[in-house]
């Protein structure tokens, strides 16, 4: 997705429809793959999570394709808020999982737990 959004910026003499279609013609194939991802991932990690594991991944390519490709530098600034990102999956989908099932459980268990205790 990355090369199909920002691989033209070192075409920008070619005609803007061009660019579009080429870019379509890239993206459709990972956008194919995505969505099953996303249906087959559902179940273990939230919507929530699984977008910003799809950002992040997504981030961390950008990087990488932005100095190799684009041939721009990494600032302090830019690899900071990266980590800031990477900070953001850990609170997101480190420890337990947040889906909605294990939540219930979750919850289920600690009512009956406290019912134990006041007997």
């Amino acid at each position: 997705m990355t090369f199909a959004w920002y691989g033209h910026l070192k075409f920008k003499h070619r005609p803007l429809v061009l660019v579009i279609v080429v870019s379509w013609l890239i993206a459709l194939p990972e956008y194919a793959l995505q969505v099953p991802a996303n249906r087959w991932g559902h179940g273990k990690f939230t919507g929530a999570q699984l977008k910003i594991l799809q950002e992040a991944i997504s981030i961390s390519i950008f990087l990488l394709f932005s100095v190799l490709y684009l041939r721009e530098g990494l600032t302090v600034r830019s690899l900071s808020a990266f980590a800031l990102i990477v900070i953001a999956v850990i609170l997101a989908v480190g420890g337990r999982s947040e889906s909605p099932s294990s939540r219930s459980a979750e919850a289920t268990q600690s009512i009956q737990n406290s019912g134990e205790v006041h007997r």
